[in-house]
């Protein structure tokens, strides 16, 4: 809960800084400040864990599934598979690999669909929707498919919430709060859609995907850490 904080703070650190030394035009060097800030400290605890090849592997492989599963549905205006595997790896890995998984996901994900300033905000903020599911974890109603549900349909409303700021930024010579407003009026729609997606994903497969991850988990002694089965 802690890094949760301190990130928050260095995003809004990083945007008083812009007013005062850029003026906000440099809104590109903004965004590579927060992921220096926010996401570098996160890749040097996990350098400097004992990880296995095997707990690498795990890692990986859910990042990449994470990445493509964002493809297929691209088409599907704010329909987000991504979510639900973030939300499933952090659950049952814990927060640092929830964190870890959604960051990379949403570069490499990029790759497909283009990079841009908004990817160091996608970062951000899947980010941070794997890092509190894995700080949610030992939640009883976390083990439960409407708990799951529940949090998803937030994170749905967050994360968009999130990659409104970078358009906020972008276009700050224009800010007005009319123009703010209106950013978040018009995505409402985008944003139910993220969010009902994550319910509809979540209730469907959730249980499934936990039951499986946490097999291979306990198999192969996999970053064990408290999980839990979802009923």
């Amino acid at each position: 809960m802690a890094r949760l904080l301190i990130s928050s703070i260095m995003i809004f650190a990083m945007l008083i800084l812009a007013v005062l030394l850029f003026n906000y035009h440099a809104y590109l060097l903004l965004s590579l400040f927060i992921i220096g800030c926010i996401m570098v400290p996160f890749f040097i605890r996990f350098e400097i864990r004992k990880l296995t090849g095997r707990e690498v592997v795990i890692l990986a492989v859910l990042a990449a599934i994470a990445a493509v599963g964002r493809v297929p549905f691209a088409g599907l205006p704010n329909v987000q598979p991504t979510s639900f595997v973030i939300i499933i790896s952090g659950l049952v890995f814990g927060a640092e690999s929830g964190f870890i998984i959604g960051a990379v996901a949403a570069i490499v994900s990029n790759i497909f669909l283009g990079q841009g300033p908004w990817t160091p905000w996608q970062m951000y903020a899947w980010g941070m929707m794997g890092m509190c599911a894995g700080l949610l974890q030992n939640f009883w109603w976390m083990k439960r498919v409407w708990g799951l549900c529940i949090f998803g349909f937030i994170w749905g409303w967050l994360f968009d919430w999130i990659m409104n700021l970078w358009i906020i930024v972008s276009n700050v010579n224009n800010i007005s709060w009319e123009f703010i407003i209106g950013i978040y009026a018009s995505s409402i729609k985008f944003d139910l859609a993220h969010a009902l997606s994550n319910v509809f994903f979540l209730a469907i497969f959730s249980a499934s995907w936990i039951k499986i991850i946490e097999r291979f988990k306990r198999k192969y002694g996999l970053l064990i850490g408290s999980g839990g089965q979802v009923r």
